[in-house]
């Protein structure tokens, strides 16, 4: 009985890390499963490999390329890891001074919206007339300057660090499906004459995937679960914000992200680009269902 009593509370015992048995963590190291300390950590940023593997490699024969460290979901670590972050906040920056500049002309031609007579064009437009390009292109309009300020800030908060931690190929991938999950959303649920625009479905989609993160490397999720209740108190309290456009991109965030940091990684892109495949499929789905609607 005593020795079934010790082996019970074995299994219940906190690893500790493997280079400092007096500390206790909840880390492991992506390559050799060991359990690591923040100390040991490559660096805050990432910090998903042990130093040994970082250096010589995972020791099992592999090549010096297939023993380069590797973000959490299987991502090749960068020098910049914020570079596709600066780069999306500058397009976004890029279309508001296109907006400011041209006027409403310009936002009206592109923001989404499912079939209504546009006055300044003088026609009916929307994504029921052939205009899908709008479920992309509204992901980059604001509303105002508050609006693209709150969305960059967020996007620079809550991106840098989520595409540090997937790299930079599938931080781009979940950030696209995520908006486009919440643009399709909102063309299947909206108003078909209810424009909307900007850049918070894709958000939602990293607010979403970021509490995943948290969660599969042990970290408090008070503070992101707290700012995504904040978020969400705002979008059904506030008038004029297309509610079906954070709902979606949150989804597809939380079904995207978890592909994207616990696919084994035997077959780790075939699940990670597989789920987000399946996503766009969806989007098309919707799309079309909804255009045979409208028309």
């Amino acid at each position: 009985m005593d020795q079934a009593a010790d082996s019970a509370q074995d299994a219940q015992r906190v690893p500790v890390c493997y280079r400092h048995p007096d500390r206790e963590t909840g880390v492991h190291c992506t390559r050799c499963e060991r359990p690591i300390c923040p100390e040991c950590m490559v660096s805050a940023s990432v910090g998903f490999q042990c130093p040994e593997c970082v250096r010589t490699g995972s020791g099992t024969g592999h090549s010096p390329a297939a023993s380069r460290p590797r973000t959490v979901a299987g991502g090749t670590v960068s020098a910049d890891p914020r570079l596709v972050t600066k780069v999306l906040i500058g397009l976004n920056l890029a279309f508001f001074l296109v907006q400011l500049a041209v006027g409403d002309r310009f936002t009206d031609r592109f923001d989404l919206i499912g079939q209504a007579y546009v006055p300044l064009l003088g026609s009916v437009q929307g994504i029921a007339h052939g205009q899908v390009y709008r479920l992309l292109t509204a992901m980059f309009l604001h509303a105002s300057f508050i609006h693209i300020l709150f969305n960059m800030l967020s996007l620079w908060w809550i991106g840098g660090p989520l595409e540090a931690a997937l790299g930079r190929a599938r931080y781009l991938a979940l950030y696209f499906v995520s908006g486009l999950a919440g643009s399709a959303l909102s063309y299947l649920l909206a108003a078909p004459n209810q424009p909307s625009l900007g850049a918070s479905g894709a958000i939602f989609g990293l607010f979403g995937a970021t509490a995943v993160l948290m969660r599969r490397l042990n970290y408090d999720m008070r503070p992101v679960i707290a700012l995504l209740v904040i978020n969400l108190i705002f979008t059904f309290s506030w008038s004029g914000i297309a509610w079906q456009a954070h709902i979606g991109g949150l989804v597809a965030g939380l079904v995207c992200g978890y592909a994207m940091v616990h696919a084994p990684r035997r077959h780790r892109n075939l699940i990670q680009y597989g789920t987000c495949a399946l996503f766009l499929v969806a989007v098309v789905v919707l799309t079309l269902l909804r255009t045979a609607q409208l028309t």
